[in-house]
């Protein structure tokens, strides 16, 4: 094969398994599971690595279906002895991995956000309950 095709298709093998091992990251980092550790702060830095390696996962993808994009683009253009009916065009798994990496960068970036505050780190968010008939004015 071509080797913007072998590129194509080792990007989206390393891109598969990054969001594989985002996923794995992700589950064992939500504050919901029980997995890991106890401790918040460090469940929320385990999230926030599943968001890079999704992150990175999208941008695989990214640069694969616009890598291939770009030769299909190439050779439409180029001048070539290939009739015009037998050119290539922008078939609809172009436009669905292009809508799947920006959803994986998008997912990723949101997880990436869930990294607590430096002010917060190790605050304990419990409501004291004072009910509001029992105030007594002095």
């Amino acid at each position: 094969l071509a080797v913007h095709i072998q590129t194509s298709r080792a990007l989206m093998v390393i891109s598969l398994l990054l969001g594989f091992f985002g996923i794995i990251v992700s589950v064992v980092g939500m504050k919901c599971t029980k997995v890991g550790e106890d401790d918040p702060v460090t469940k929320s830095r385990i999230a926030v690595a599943g968001g890079v390696l999704f992150v990175l996962s999208g941008l695989c993808t990214l640069a694969a279906v616009s890598l291939y994009a770009t030769q299909v683009t190439y050779e439409f253009f180029r001048e070539s002895t290939v009739p015009i009916n037998a050119r290539y065009e922008f078939g609809s798994a172009l436009f669905i991995g292009w809508g799947a990496a920006s959803l994986t960068v998008l997912g990723g970036s949101l997880l990436c956000c869930s990294c607590p505050a430096k002010e917060r780190r190790g605050q304990q968010y419990y409501r004291q309950s004072q009910p509001s008939t029992a105030r007594e004015y002095v």
